[in-house]
């Protein structure tokens, strides 16, 4: 009881100086990472409990989380006005993926091309969590904050049937019956989606109806969005398929039906969502992050390294040529895409289905990946984001400092919901 004594003492002090905090170089992810690894090794927290409660609250987490940042998304004025966003999404997510495996094949020859594809798979989505320095800091001007923020709400769900399919390729290795892993995987990636719309669609139209009768009102609201997450997850796994990939789905469709009718889609996720991220990245500290630290190989650390520095950034930068990004706010946008729970829970859900030979390997990677990108990031944040607002001011006139119209997401301040 001690352990999580001192988790809701730490959680309500860190609550009470939170915004000062937000223009240092301490991050929330540091902390609670931090935090998670003191408690087990001081034995306050048990291993037990720890992994028991690891799965659960992390998948809550990433249930939510996907379908409430898919919900916010605005596809018509991603199309029209957001072409940053929209790059990094279709152009530098699979870049990313693909100079990943050029450079893991490199470093792990032994390994398959199936798994090294699968690993820079799961290093390749960003968290918004690990990014909420940025993204709120006012030194750096509302366009490219809601750039990186649409980008990170997106790119995990996009990542994740790309991991799913580079998982069952690599189940194959076991020796099992091809077909077998076959179906499963096209099964996870195709009822996923699938489920998810009618979900989707089915929510959003009830929801417009709801409020158009005045039978609800927005504190439902609220609790039938969760709700919805949770009824997409579960129906698609009844089904065979994806749970994760069904709540964005369904985040995607129920958003594109209420069009920013349902204002509990934003602010949940700058509230209760950030506990709930709070409390994946203690547990993951508690249950993994020792593990994975005791693990770390010369190649593992160079594959992370090289992701973090070399893959991401060329990727974001090649995506973006040709648009009126500027070559430093290309360079931001190619260091600020921090690897967090995604990455994690990725590795989470495949480590089981594939080869140990592979899967162990790639989950240490993975939370390696997820602390040395917290602390790397989390150092850098607030100078790169004044020194990046600096150099933006000296410039003059820019696309990154013009006035944009809103659309269904909106940047979080730290001072209001809305900017």
């Amino acid at each position: 009881m001690a352990g999580f004594l001192i988790i809701f003492a730490a959680t309500a002090a860190f609550a009470m100086i939170a915004k000062r905090l937000s223009a240092t170089s301490l991050t929330a992810p540091m902390v609670f990472l931090s935090l998670g690894v003191v408690l087990a090794q001081t034995g306050m927290i048990s291993e037990h409990d720890s992994h028991a409660l690891l799965h659960p609250v992390a998948e809550i987490t990433l249930v939510v989380l996907l379908f409430l940042d898919a919900a916010q998304t605005d596809f018509a004025a991603l199309r029209r006005r957001h072409v940053w966003p929209t790059r990094m999404l279709l152009i530098g997510l699979p870049a990313a993926m693909a100079l990943g495996t050029a450079v893991g094949l490199i470093l792990l020859p032994a390994w398959p091309f199936v798994a090294v594809a699968l690993l820079a798979a799961v290093l390749s989505p960003t968290d918004a969590a690990l990014g909420q320095a940025v993204v709120t800091n006012p030194n750096v001007p509302i366009r490219p904050r809601r750039a990186l923020t649409v980008e990170s709400g997106l790119n995990d769900g996009l990542a994740l049937p790309v991991v799913l399919l580079f998982a069952s390729l690599t189940g194959m290795q076991t020796g099992v019956d091809s077909t077998q892993w076959l179906v499963f995987g096209l099964s996870q990636i195709l009822l996923g989606p699938l489920v998810g719309a009618m979900v989707g669609a089915m929510g959003g139209w009830v929801l417009l109806q709801a409020k158009a009768r005045a039978t609800t009102s927005e504190i439902y609201e609220g609790i039938g969005a969760l709700a919805m997450a949770g009824l997409a997850y579960v129906a698609a796994v009844q089904v065979g398929g994806n749970g994760f990939i069904s709540a964005f789905v369904a985040g995607l469709v129920f958003g594109g039906i209420i069009k920013g009718a349902c204002k509990f889609v934003y602010e949940f996720t700058e509230s209760e969502g950030q506990m709930l991220s709070w409390a994946s990245f203690l547990l993951l500290g508690a249950a993994l992050v020792p593990e994975a630290v005791a693990h770390l190989t010369a190649p593992m650390l160079a594959v992370i390294l090289i992701s973090l520095f070399v893959a991401r950034p060329l990727a974001i930068w090649l995506s973006l040529i040709g648009t009126d990004a500027a070559p430093v706010t290309r360079l931001f946008f190619g260091w600020f895409g921090p690897r967090g729970l995604a990455t994690a829970l990725f590795a989470l859900l495949i480590v089981d289905q594939i080869p140990p030979e592979f899967g162990t390997p790639i989950l240490h990677t993975a939370i390696n990946a997820v602390w040395i990108s917290a602390i790397l990031h989390g150092i850098t944040a607030a100078p790169a984001a004044l020194w990046y607002g600096r150099k933006i001011a000296n410039m003059g006139e820019m696309a990154e400092t013009a006035p944009i119209r809103s659309s269904a997401k909106p940047v979080i301040t730290r001072d209001s919901h809305f900017d």
